[in-house]
């Protein structure tokens, strides 16, 4: 194992799996390691995504494993600092050292995390609504969803794409534009795609991106549970690197399709969870039922970045002249792929949003997270037809994509 922290208080080792051990000693070893077990496993029952996962630990040795949180972050704005850990007090814990040495960066999923909750103190019930604690104790029976797409009011033809497909024992059902259904013995998996390239092989690229999720996933759904959570960002790095180099393959040997890529964003709704996989500037967003949304996936642009780092905001984001240059796509003339991938629990009144760049163009995250919350299942118009018609009706300068997934 790599060493990668010893001092007086503690010694910390990476293990060859990635895993990190953490062995306790000096003064009061033994109530800091209860009280960091306790906090942990109190994280977990909360369902917060991004702190260390409890693996196992051991009273006689004062030892605990837990899952890898990433590197540790060097430069971040004071204020960025205090929304992470003032988001970490939504889930009824407020930690002792809240500084910039306790923040590490997740690649698998670009979260930024929190970790050493060894005098952390649990403020739950403070917190925690009688409501959220329902929702904790409850699970999904079914999905309700929506999509649809839109070119906008000046493109000539529409590069977005969007999917929607029910795996099960007897194969892969396209889903339309609305409905819902049990989540028992299927899953789910919904997808944007953003096209990119002249003429028409943007067009062409978004449909390469989503018929190669309906040729390349069905068969991995009859993966018993256990090899499937371990293998699932193996899985989608596999479709992600397949339609990369089709891509590349076909400007390759076609001038027609020379720079053509796509963006992708894509939930895999499975047992309780949604697996996710993303490259570009498409967007996934949470919408828990009793909590703020978040951004789960990251734009991969540098205004991106300047953003997720807190060197800009928002309305800075949005007016900034390279917000469209992409650091990573599909195809595209990339030669290295990092897709984000992660995987989030969620509960019933749960909602998800994939969109493209022609939504996020039109719609500030306040107005996303408005429309959404306030579309009752019995409307005449979807969540989704009210984000696209609502983007374009604001911006229209490109094409526009939604799909909005419910747990009920």
């Amino acid at each position: 194992m790599q060493e990668a922290k010893n001092t007086q208080r503690a010694l910390v080792r990476i293990g060859f799996d990635g895993t990190v051990h953490k062995l306790f000693r000096g003064p009061n070893a033994d109530t800091r390691f209860a009280n960091e077990v306790r906090v942990l496993k109190y994280l977990e029952q909360r369902k917060c995504p991004f702190v260390p996962r409890l693996l196992s630990f051991n009273p006689e040795t004062l030892e605990i494993v837990t899952s890898n949180c990433g590197a540790r972050v060097q430069h971040l704005t004071d204020t960025k600092v205090a929304e992470i850990f003032g988001e970490l007090e939504k889930f009824g814990v407020r930690h002792d050292d809240p500084f910039l040495r306790n923040i590490t960066y997740r690649a698998q999923d670009g979260r930024f995390c929190v970790i050493d909750f060894e005098f952390a103190e649990i403020i739950g019930e403070a917190v925690v609504s009688s409501a959220q604690e329902h929702i904790l104790g409850s699970s999904a029976k079914s999905i309700r969803w929506s999509g649809t797409t839109d070119r906008g009011k000046f493109r000539p033809n529409n590069e977005d794409a969007f999917l929607g497909m029910q795996l099960d024992h007897h194969g892969i059902r396209y889903l339309g534009k609305t409905g819902e259904a049990p989540l028992e013995s299927s899953d789910y998996i919904f997808a944007v795609s953003d096209g990119m390239g002249g003429a028409k092989s943007g067009e062409f690229a978004s449909r390469i991106a989503v018929e190669k999720i309906t040729l390349l996933l069905p068969k991995q759904f009859s993966l018993v549970e256990e090899r499937f959570r371990a293998y699932s960002n193996e899985i989608l790095m596999e479709l992600f690197t397949s339609i990369h180099a089709t891509m590349l393959e076909l400007g390759r040997i076609d001038p027609n399709c020379r720079d053509m890529g796509a963006t992708l964003t894509l939930a895999w709704f499975r047992r309780g969870r949604v697996y996710y996989g993303h490259i570009g500037d498409s967007r996934l967003y949470y919408l828990p039922a009793s909590q703020p949304m978040q951004q789960i996936t990251e734009d991969h642009s540098h205004v991106g970045w300047l953003r997720r780092t807190g060197q800009i905001n928002e309305r800075e984001h949005r007016n900034h002249p390279r917000k469209n240059v992409l650091s990573q796509s599909l195809g595209a003339g990339h030669r290295y792929l990092n897709p984000h991938m992660g995987v989030l629990d969620y509960q019933p009144g749960d909602q998800f949003v994939l969109c493209s760049d022609g939504v996020t163009d039109g719609l500030w995250d306040r107005g996303i997270e408005e429309i959404v919350r306030n579309t009752k299942a019995d409307d005449l118009r979807s969540a989704a037809q009210r984000l696209v018609h609502a983007a374009v009706d604001e911006s229209g300068r490109d094409n526009a994509t939604a799909v909005v997934v419910q747990a009920i």
